[in-house]
This record gives structure tokens, sequence and C-alpha cells, in this order.
């Protein structure tokens, strides 16, 4: 029974709130602005062209489908949100309603959506500004500009770039989530008026006839896009990673959960539909660029040099968020004793997790350098897909056992909006590839193994129990 252990929300609370604790300095329009940061990256600037390819015109219905999934999740991670404002996103929710060796199996999930996505996109953001660059007459040598075996045909051992901008991510993260909201505000701004530049730039070279057929590859083909550009709304959950950084979180949460995921859905449909429209889906092969490609074949190259601006900037806002959800997991992780206690160690100046930050941020910045973008991107929609399923599995355990928490925000249409998520998620995560499964059973084994081999020994809440045992057991034996 000791794997099914679960902590007590209020205990957990009022953890979150002893030394530990980091300043609250985000209010709702900053969540907003961190899940649109988090959202608005590679999925729409890189993964539309390969979306595209798979799904025709239909890409459009392909964004919308993954919206519903997403947007089903996010009403549970509100609920959950409001109720539990501690940080570690759906490991901690999971923790206090379906015990311990699940919450560490979908914390070990999470870890290979927040740490992989980084590198992924930090892979995309080097692309990105490697054209940019090529613009000025300035070329990286083949060997320093992508992973091992990312280009046919050439020698290639590192992608310094993406290394680059992990290592400048990380040591912003360092100072402080003031000084990171900052940065993260100002670029989303830039992001948002690239995006809306292209569609009221790009709405006017639109050719219906482009749209014909609409589901080239039948709706199989709509529903493998959907399981693909999924990863364009990956993000949005790493908003509740802030909980103990915000101010009246219960009532700041959802808002920035879903008002990002609100403002980023309307905007890649348009820009989907836009997309498609200018230019025939086939021509998407073989393009890193896709949003840029179709406006240069509009013939307004101008624009399409501020949306390599806009791409490059709205890449390096889903770095920051990211590697900003994956180190404050592994503080929570951390503080309950499941990982090595360096993990939680706040800085006493900066006041944040600073060596966790660092060793993370490195070792996000090394995958991104030596293992190519595809490799990892269809494991990192597995895992977030997992991760979906859970929390709505969570809150609907915890409205049975627990009915009488305070909930700033409930979720609608119980119970059946959580399991329409779960349904929807599980039919996404059945449109990936076998390989994509595979590496995932081969990921969860692996995290078993650390459970049993680290983690269940040094839990706090273990510890903790065999120490009132031991106690319990003195105080019988006196009487």
């Amino acid at each position: 029974m000791s794997l099914l252990r679960k902590k007590d929300v209020s205990a957990m609370i009022a953890a979150s709130q002893n030394g530990t604790a980091l300043n609250r300095n985000l209010g709702a329009l900053d969540l907003t602005f961190l899940g649109i940061g988090a959202i608005i990256g590679t999925g729409i600037f890189v993964l539309t062209g390969t979306g595209a390819l798979t799904a025709g015109p239909g890409l459009i219905v392909s964004f919308i489908l993954s919206a519903i999934a997403c947007g089903l999740a996010a009403l549970t991670y509100a609920e959950f949100a409001s109720t539990i404002p501690v940080s570690g996103s759906v490991y901690t929710y999971t923790y206090a309603t379906m015990g311990e060796i699940f919450a560490w199996m979908i914390g070990w999930n999470l870890i290979l959506e927040y740490g992989l996505a980084s590198s992924a996109v930090a892979a995309g953001w080097s692309g990105y500004f490697q054209s940019l660059l090529g613009g000025f007459g300035i070329e990286l040598p083949t060997a320093i500009s992508a992973a091992p075996g990312a280009i046919p045909g050439e020698t290639t051992y590192f992608n310094l770039p993406a290394f680059l901008i992990l290592f400048v991510i990380t040591a912003l993260l360092s100072l402080g989530i003031k000084e990171t909201k900052r940065v993260n505000n100002i670029m989303v701004v830039i992001k948002v008026a690239v995006v809306l530049l292209f569609i009221v730039v790009g709405i006017g070279y639109v050719e219906p006839s482009n749209w014909t057929p609409f589901t080239p590859f039948g709706w199989g083909g709509v529903f493998s896009g959907a399981a693909i550009v999924f990863f364009a709304y990956i993000g949005f959950d790493a908003v509740t990673s802030a909980a103990e950084e915000v101010r009246n979180p219960q009532k700041n949460l959802p808002r920035g959960i879903i008002g990002s995921l609100a403002i980023c859905t309307i905007l890649y449909v348009v820009v989907a539909a836009i997309m498609t429209g200018i230019v025939p889906y086939q021509k998407f092969a073989g393009v890193d660029h896709p949003v840029s490609l179709a406006i240069q074949m509009a013939g307004q190259n101008w624009v399409a040099g501020f949306i390599d601006l806009g791409a490059i900037l709205g890449i390096t806002t889903v770095i920051l968020v990211m590697t900003y959800g994956m180190v404050r997991l592994a503080f929570a992780i951390s503080r309950d004793g499941l990982f090595p206690s360096f993990f939680s160690n706040v800085h006493p100046k900066y006041q944040t997790p600073f060596k966790a930050t660092w060793v993370i941020g490195i070792g996000s910045g090394l995958i991104a350098g030596f293992i190519p973008l595809n490799v990892i991107a269809n494991l990192v929609n597995m895992g977030t897909l997992a991760a979906f399923v859970l929390i709505s599995v969570a809150v609907l355990i915890l409205r049975k056992t627990q009915p009488e928490l305070p909930r700033a925000f409930k979720c609608p249409g119980m119970p059946y909006v959580p399991l329409a998520a779960i349904a929807s998620c599980l039919f996404l995560m059945f449109n990936l590839s076998r390989e994509t499964w595979m590496a995932f059973l081969i990921w969860l084994l692996i995290g078993l193994v650390i459970y049993f081999t680290f983690a269940r020994k040094h839990s706090k809440l273990g510890l903790d129990e065999a120490n009132a045992s031991v106690e319990f057991a003195a105080t019988k034996e006196e009487k």
C-alpha cells in the first residue's frame, strides 16, 4: 500500500508556504503571457509544414481537434490549479489523488515533456537563427550547425546555436521570475504582432482552389495531422508550474490557463487556413520555415524577414517557459524526496532553484546539441498526452473523495468533460507511430527502475509514515 500513499492537500499547501517558498510576482496577465510564450513557437513556425503534408488543407481541422483535446484537459487543469496552488503541476495533483507511484510516473512523463520539449524547440530555434545569419552572409561551419545525422549527406557533430540559446535562457531563469517575466512579456508582444502581420498581409493572397481537395489523405490524414500539431499546444500546462509564484493563484491560474489557450487556438486556425490557402500543401516538403515560405510565395519578402525574426523570438519564449516548467517540476519532486535534495535548494539572493536550473539547462542544451528535432518531437507529444489523461482521471477522483475542498474554479460538465478529455487524448496517442510507443514504454521502464531503487526509499512521505509508526510503537510499549 506504500505505493499508493497520498499527500494531504492542506499539508501540501502549508509546505509550499514554508522557508522554501518562492516570490509571488505573477498576475493573471503575466500568466496569460507565460502561456502564450510557451505555446506559440515551433508548433506554428516549424511543424505546420509537416502537418500540412500529412493532412493537406485539412490541417485547419487538425488544429481544431488538437485544441479540443487540450481545451478539455485545460478545464481540469484549471480546477486543480485553483484547488491546490502548489508547484509541480499534474505531478502534485496526482500525488494528492492517486498515490505516490502514479505521481512519480506522471512526473517522469512531464520530465519527458518539458525536458525534451526545451531541447526540441532549441533545435528549431537554431534553424531559424542560422537562416537569419545567412541573410547577412554569415554561415556557421557545418560540423557545429546541427546534431549528428540531422542533415542528410553532411557530417555534423553538434548543434552549437541550440546549446548556446539554452545556456542564455538558463542564466536568465537563474536570476529570478521577475526578470524572466519582463523578458517573456516583451517577446510575446513582438511575436503575436508578427503573427497578426502575417494574417493581415497574407489573407489577400489566399487562393481558395488550394483548399481543394480539402482532405487529400482522408480523415486518417487529418487525425494523424492532429497528433503531429498537438506539439503546437504544448506549454499551457506549464502555467500551473508557476503556482507558488502567483498572486491570488485560485483566480489567476484558471484565467491564465484558459485565456492563453483560447488566444493561441484562434491564431493557429487562422494561420493554418491562410498558409494552406497561399501555398499548395505539396510544396511544404522539406521546408522548416513554412510560414515565411508562404509569405515569400505571395511576393512579400519584407514580411518574411519579420516572420523569421518573430519565429526566433517566439521559439525563444517557448524554450524559456518549458525550461522554467521543468525546473519547477524538479523542485516539487525533490521537495518530496523523490529527487536528490539539491533540486529543491533555493538561492538566498535570487530566490530561485539555482542549482537545479543550471543542471537542467545544461542537460537540455546537450540533448539539443546531439539529438535531431524529428527524433524527439513525437516523444514529447506522447508524454504530454499521457499527463493530460492522468489529470482528467485525477479530477474525477478528487471530486469523489474530497468534495468539500474549496474550489475557486470548477470544471463544468462533470463528469463528461474529463471523460471526453481522456477519450480525445487517448485517441491522439493511438495515432502516434509504433516507434514512438516503444520509446515511450522504455522511458516508463527507466522511470520505474529509478523509483524502486531511489525515490521510494527517500520519499519524505514514506519516511514520515515510518517515523510515526516507530513513535506509535514506542508509545504503545511504554503503556
